[in-house]
């Protein structure tokens, strides 16, 4: 990667891989893109576009305005949004996702977009999940990255565009607050737990879930888009992961460093069906063999990382 336009890069992963990136590949290197600015240092540090995903002919004229060798396409909309108004997830995320791969196959870019364990479902296998399995996701923000991985795929095998992916697990940030994911209580906790030492939590007790700490996120970000293409046998998507978790572990460790955090239940139906129909742990060696994934962060060390930084 030289040149890299990012879509979404307002948004939870698209503003710290933003500044990453730039650190990495020079602040003139990036340019961000989000369908509004604001004053954070994603939009003013370095070169940021207006750019609607869903508007195809002006992503293809940024992309070529900057001649970028790289895209990285963000924008979506998240499990629980998603699941509050599906048509518009679609119209989003699908249509935004080809507009992208149209602007890589029209530049000759290295493209990358996320997926999720959300593209897996209730007859995915549970436990170290795959990373060749059956994907019968029974969300629309499911729907929409198993359909993200086969177009990218599509891309690859039909036009030679160098696409690749990761299915994300929750993933867990001090920078930026939740956006309508079903995995953001684990977000939530570690704000609350130093605003209020107390926190409510609308996922279940026992409910198991893959987590991942940012830095790791980004970290497999570069590293994958840095890969040997000979090497990627998978490309969209590989599975990573971190760590598995359910609540009351994660405040057992908040506890050990706020003594008095309490933890409450109040289970929302939508994210505790979606949580449902994810696998418990998943399996990340295809990762790990074909490109050296590794993550850095267990929850001890998230949890002590994230109430120093919120600190």
């Amino acid at each position: 990667m030289k040149k890299i336009m990012i879509t979404g890069a307002l948004g939870q992963i698209g503003s710290e891989l933003t500044l990453k990136l730039r650190e990495i590949y020079g602040t003139d290197h990036v340019i961000a893109t989000d369908i509004r600015s604001n004053d954070s240092e994603a939009a003013t540090s370095g070169p940021f576009e207006m750019v609607d995903v869903t508007d195809g002919k002006t992503m293809l004229e940024v992309a070529k305005k900057h001649q970028v060798d790289s895209i990285i396409h963000m924008a979506a909309l998240l499990s629980a949004t998603a699941e509050a108004n599906p048509v518009f997830a679609w119209n989003l995320n699908m249509g935004g996702l080809m507009n992208a791969l149209e602007a890589a196959r029209e530049t000759g870019a290295q493209f990358f977009t996320p997926s999720s364990i959300g593209a897996f479902g209730p007859s995915t296998p549970k436990d170290l999940t795959p990373q060749d399995t059956i994907c019968r996701p029974t969300t629309m923000y499911g729907v929409n990255k198993v359909s993200g991985e086969l177009l990218s795929d599509y891309y690859y095998h039909k036009f030679g565009v160098d696409t690749r992916g990761l299915r994300f697990p929750g993933l867990v940030s001090y920078v930026t607050p939740p956006g309508g994911g079903t995995t953001d209580y684990a977000v939530e906790i570690y704000y609350e737990a130093m605003k209020n030492k107390a926190y409510t939590s609308y996922i279940a007790k026992g409910t198991y879930m893959d987590m991942m700490y940012m830095p790791d996120a980004l970290n497999a970000i570069v590293n994958l888009m840095e890969a040997d293409p000979a090497k990627l046998l998978h490309r969209n998507s590989f599975n990573v992961t971190a760590m598995s978790f359910e609540p009351e572990q994660i405040a057992a460790e908040i506890r050990k460093h706020i003594p008095e955090f309490v933890l409450m239940y109040d289970v929302d139906p939508v994210r505790q069906s979606i949580a449902d129909s994810w696998p418990n742990a998943i399996d990340a060696s295809a990762a790990k063999e074909e490109w050296g994934f590794k993550a850095e962060y267990d929850l001890a060390r998230m949890t002590e990382d994230m109430l120093n930084k919120l600190k």
